[in-house]
């Protein structure tokens, strides 16, 4: 839909696609604890898939990857750092929660 000469964006115009792509983010991230959640049930060791995303992670950090907005979904770890606001739109949770849920489910994953 095209603006009329001389119109203007209002802030709803503005903030709804922005608010948008946060929700979808925070959707992405909820899905990965579920998954990480699932494999630890499948595998009935919840800390041996810690370790695992741990050992990747610390491997994620010696290789550079090439990685866009556009590719940073399709990654085991995000390849895109950032916190504060910028966790906001990340679409993987850090590693470091990951692993503490993980390690939480220690004793009762079957």
């Amino acid at each position: 839909m095209a603006l009329a000469a001389g119109a203007r964006l209002g802030p709803y115009e503005i903030l709804a696609p922005l608010g948008a792509m946060m929700v979808q983010m925070a959707v992405s991230r909820s899905r990965e604890y579920l998954a990480d959640e699932t494999g630890a049930r499948i595998c009935g060791k919840p800390e041996a898939l810690a370790h695992a995303l741990e050992k990747i992670s610390g491997r994620s950090r010696q290789v550079p990857m090439q990685a866009s907005p556009a590719t940073a979904h399709m990654f085991i770890m995000s390849p895109l750092t950032g916190g504060g606001l910028m966790s906001l739109f990340s679409t993987h949770p850090p590693v470091e929660k990951r692993v503490e849920r993980l390690m939480a489910m220690r004793g009762r994953a079957t």
